[in-house]
């Protein structure tokens, strides 16, 4: 998550102060990715640092005002023009948790994929409530209507996500199947049984007659 781009973007209308920008950052977002005022002015000394905001006096409470640079400006476009990468994907706990149960003794990993499943579902039921109260907001034309549709967005992409997950769970669950049948129609070849060694025969005088 780059709060250094998303600080720059509310810094854009005007001057805002530190724990100004972390209510507005959790009002546009439904506090989905929740910071600390720490994290905030953290982050804006580095922007400060680099260039890209400014102070600009007090309010009126005695609170340092921040503002956009023209570097910041710059900076902010770049980040909106540019795609995500998605070449080095975050780590994914879930991904990780299932494929060091493969293998683990005393790990039911198709219990462990139910679990999951149940817990997926209940978010997917929580997602889809807040969405259709973020509409009814919209729908009433609140003061906040802005900061409504944002977070319906990313309300919206974590319905998508979760529906995702559920999917992939779904899947593991029948890879694991099909695996475990496969496993049961092909067992291992039997070795060949060891040949058996050659008759000694021996003629009526006692001498032997097959191979030394």
């Amino acid at each position: 998550m780059s709060i250094r781009h998303g600080l720059l973007a509310l810094l854009e209308p005007g001057p805002r102060y530190g724990s100004q920008l972390r209510s507005e950052f959790e009002s546009r977002t439904g506090a989905t990715w929740p910071l600390n005022v720490g994290q905030v002015y953290t982050t804006l000394g580095r922007l400060e640092r680099d260039g890209m905001v400014a102070q600009d006096g007090e309010d009126e409470a005695g609170h340092t005002l921040y503002v956009i640079t023209d570097k910041g400006r710059a900076e902010l476009r770049q980040w909106f023009a540019a795609p995500v990468d998605r070449s080095s994907p975050p780590r994914d706990e879930l991904a990780i948790k299932l494929a060091m149960a493969v293998g683990t003794p005393g790990v039911d990993i198709r219990s462990v994929i139910q679990s999951q499943r149940r817990h997926s579902v209940k978010a997917m039921q929580d997602y889809t409530r807040l969405k259709a109260q973020a509409l009814t907001a919209i729908e009433s034309g609140g003061s906040q209507e802005r900061d409504d549709v944002a977070w319906l967005l990313v309300l919206e992409q974590l319905i998508f996500q979760t529906e995702a997950e559920a999917r992939w769970l779904d899947h593991c669950e029948m890879r694991l199947t099909r695996l475990s049948a496969a496993v049961r129609q092909d067992p291992p070849p039997a070795a060949p049984p060891a040949p058996s060694p050659a008759p000694d025969r021996t003629s009526a005088s006692g001498r032997r007659t097959g191979p030394a």
